[in-house]
């Protein structure tokens, strides 16, 4: 089990089943259990996967003083997370609704309120980043200064800057140049995955970058090694994406922390994000570790 910091959005999640993209016009549509809530954000999914494989999790996130960040913050101890890490300074709760189609891709809508205007309090910090082996921080603004803070401790840092387009992208840049192990996915880059490797490599050079293909599974790319796909793996179906990229980057982050090399740690993650999105909802899917060490040991 390792100390982990981690900093990120939790927000509020109302998914909606549809009938497929593109989405036609209805005034009304009665789809019968079919909208569904649940408490999502990659903070919270990455904290409550790694929490669930058995790390010591210490979540840092802003949520409002209003009854949806009362209901956020009430549900963390069933998620294996406290909330002594999250400070309650946004204007109001963030919330996200997602439209799903029945061949597992959705769209989402989220609404951040006034996240990207705050930082996150300068007085938790010491408590959150004390004796972590790993911070992940997440590329939303009010983690930023979190960079600075881990790098002067000497902790490592992990970060999914997710859709990608421009390379310098300067609201990127930061988290990109910090990390350590650094995941991206292939939905909006400007080239092949595999250019985008190199120009990474070029720009920011992390030990470890990992670009997610969706069903195509995912691209590896060590510092000095060459690039090694590792097929997708869905041993139980697709029933909704959400949150697979956010799983493939938690058990991966797993994986490096028992010392599994990078390979294998990629496949065992594959294995884990294809088992969870099995499930509906940001959270819920999510194998614990004992389970985990059984899939694998079953799947390969």
């Amino acid at each position: 089990m390792a100390r982990i910091a981690v900093a990120g959005l939790y927000t509020l999640e109302t998914n909606l089943r549809i009938e497929g993209f593109p989405l036609p016009y209805y005034p009304v549509t009665y789809p019968f259990h079919g909208i569904t809530q649940a408490h999502a954000g990659v903070g919270l999914n990455v904290g409550v996967a790694l929490a669930g494989l058995g790390h010591e999790v210490r979540l840092a996130t802003l949520i409002g003083q209003d009854e949806p960040g009362d209901n956020l913050l009430a549900a963390l101890p069933r998620f294996g997370l406290d909330g002594g890490h999250v400070a309650r300074i946004a204007s109001a709760t963030s919330q996200s609704v997602i439209l799903v189609a029945p061949d597992g891709n959705r769209q989402i809508h989220c609404d951040l309120k006034d996240l990207q205007e705050n930082h996150y309090p300068q007085d938790k910090v010491d408590s959150l980043l004390a004796d972590a082996a790993l911070a992940v921080v997440c590329n939303i603004n009010f983690a930023r200064p979190l960079l600075a803070a881990a790098r002067e401790r000497g902790i490592p840092i992990a970060t999914d800057v997710h859709a990608l387009s421009n390379f310098d992208d300067a609201y990127n840049r930061d988290f990109m140049a910090a990390a350590d192990i650094l995941f991206l996915s292939h939905e909006q880059l400007p080239c092949a995955p595999q250019e985008a490797i190199a120009a990474l490599r070029a720009r920011f050079d992390p030990r470890v970058l990992v670009i997610g293909l969706g069903a195509g599974g995912a691209l590896l790319s060590e510092r000095g090694a060459d690039t090694l796909h590792v097929p997708a793996i869905a041993p139980r179906g697709v029933v909704n994406t959400i949150g697979a990229g956010d799983a493939l980057f938690s058990a991966f982050v797993d994986q490096t922390l028992r010392g599994t090399r990078a390979p294998l740690a990629l496949r065992n993650a594959a294995l884990f994000a294809g088992t969870k999105i099995s499930e509906s909802g940001a959270t819920c899917g999510l194998m614990n570790a004992a389970r985990f060490a059984e899939a694998i040991a079953a799947t390969y």
